[in-house]
């Protein structure tokens, strides 16, 4: 093993065990390094205290071009950011003298709005659900819960219902969600999630459960009473779209989007709603306040009689 593959699994670990990093993070930080090591491996680099400015630049030009298909500007972007905090690990560690990627900056990325649903779109997904029936009753959970705080998805499938359970009887009390690297957060539980939460305990889950070889405590079920993954929730989810007929691709993360721009619209501060999200950085939420604004003005173009020639 050369200098280089070692101090890039010494990062890798590093990240997990201590940074705390999701799976997906460090996959996607193994396979940008992966690609790192292989391009200094052709330029003849095996140990990361040789690496030069100059290497880091090409390798982002050579991501730029690609051998096939060109890769994306963010995927660039988050290729050289991984880059860079590898150097910056291998400088901690004793590995090197300097961090050669300090100076090189990631491509510039067009600035991509986030696709929110109308209220109504989103009250005709809530509708789908039958929740007459066990399944429709989980499906009805997963959907509020995810538009109801705007949790990401891989919040809402960690849940387990002691994490719920006191918030029913108390609707002051917040529900507790961990994200990006366990940062904790509170948010409130509104009524119709409280209300879809107890539906499914007392009636849904029970015929889960019984079907599980080893019950466990998770809150939301898969069809043989394990928990439910994040992308079962997603096929859920995509499920749902196509029966409420809303035109176009729906993610979990669309409804976190539209949970940050309906807040937004009736007024709530970009802070709070900063916080509600989990975001380190005010900046990553104010793009919701473009989505807005460009909400505002396609109103404007569409209704008022003075808006065209």
């Amino acid at each position: 093993m050369s200098s280089l593959d070692r101090t890039i699994g010494d990062y890798l670990d590093h990240l997990e065990a201590e940074v705390g990093a999701s799976v997906h993070t460090v996959a996607g930080y193994r396979r940008d390094l992966a690609r790192y090591r292989d391009f200094l491996a052709g330029e003849g680099i095996q140990q990361v205290a040789d690496v030069h400015a100059d290497h880091v630049a090409a390798f982002a030009q050579c991501l730029r071009a690609g051998t096939g298909p060109a890769l994306a500007a963010s995927s660039v972007a988050r290729a050289v950011a991984a880059v860079r905090s590898f150097h910056a690990f291998a400088v901690r560690d004793g590995d090197a003298e300097q961090n050669p990627a300090v100076q090189v900056s990631p491509p510039k990325q067009g600035k991509r709005l986030p696709k929110a649903l109308s209220v109504d779109q989103v009250q005709a997904l809530l509708d789908v659900p039958d929740r007459t029936t066990p399944t429709g009753l989980r499906d009805a959970v997963l959907l509020e819960l995810l538009y109801g705080t705007g949790a990401r998805v891989s919040e809402v499938c960690d849940l387990d219902v002691d994490d719920v359970s006191s918030q029913l009887d108390d609707p002051d009390l917040g529900l507790r969600l961990f994200g990006k690297g366990r940062k904790e957060r509170i948010v409130p539980l509104g009524s119709y999630a409280r209300t879809a939460i107890g539906d499914w305990l007392v009636r849904g889950r029970p015929t889960f459960i019984a079907r599980a070889a080893r019950p466990g405590p998770a809150l939301l079920l898969n069809a043989r009473g394990g928990r439910l993954s994040r992308q079962s929730a997603f096929n859920v989810l995509a499920e749902c779209a196509e029966r409420a007929r809303i035109g176009v691709p729906v993610s979990p993360h669309t409804l976190r989007h539209s949970f940050a721009t309906h807040l937004l619209d009736g007024g709530a501060d970009v802070r709070v709603v900063q916080e509600l999200l989990g975001h380190a950085s005010v900046t990553t939420t104010q793009i919701y306040t473009l989505v807005t604004a460009e909400h505002l003005r396609e109103v404007f173009l569409s209704s008022h009689p003075r808006a065209r020639g």
